[in-house]
């Protein structure tokens, strides 16, 4: 599967800019949500090759997002990359019994997201 559509699912308006500018100039077709309700309406519209999440949200977190979404065999397919500033190993497992499929912590490192991003293609 070719990645070529991106939801980002962050809070942080600023977060949100940097990862549209590296993800747009790299060719991506980039959507966004600032919570959870709004990640499962932009799912509904138009489903993603890929989803970055963030944890830390208002309502909704992260690791509950990501297992209400790898779950429902509607997006079962969509992969998950946990994108967040809780790096402890304790938090990674979690994410990842979550059924996140991979984990990277903010400050994101635009070679490692994209090294990342390209292991689903």
């Amino acid at each position: 599967m070719t990645i070529q559509k991106i939801l980002l699912v962050d809070d942080s308006k600023t977060e949100l800019y940097h990862l549209c500018e590296l993800l747009g100039k790299r060719g991506y077709a980039v959507r966004t949500a600032h919570n959870g309700d709004e990640a499962m309406r932009r799912l509904a519209e138009d489903k993603p090759d890929l989803i970055l999440m963030d944890v830390v949200m208002p309502g909704q977190n992260g690791f509950q997002l990501t297992r209400s979404i790898t779950r429902d065999p509607r997006y079962a397919d969509v992969p998950v990359i946990m994108c967040t500033s809780k790096g402890q190993e304790t938090d990674k497992v979690w994410g990842m019994r979550q059924g996140a499929r991979d984990y990277i912590v903010k400050p994101v490192d635009g070679d490692e997201l994209l090294a990342k991003i390209k292991n689903f293609d």
